[in-house]
């Protein structure tokens, strides 16, 4: 659901009516797989990366 509303902004409706927001939605969803599939073909890698604070550290304790 995060790159749903990120960047295609589907937290609230553009529309009213049923109709053209179920059509929002369907065009959004295209979006983000349309997104997903050139990442994958790039070899791109979506998730975010975590790091823990003690492998934030470990750079400063080693210098």
């Amino acid at each position: 659901m995060h790159p749903a509303v990120t960047v295609t902004g589907l937290r609230r409706a553009r529309y009213r009516g049923i109709k053209k927001v179920h059509l929002e939605h369907i065009v959004c969803a295209i979006a983000v797989n349309l997104i997903r599939l050139d990442a994958w073909w790039n070899g791109h890698s979506l998730a975010r990366k975590r790091t823990s604070q003690l492998a934030r550290l470990e750079p400063a304790l080693t210098a």
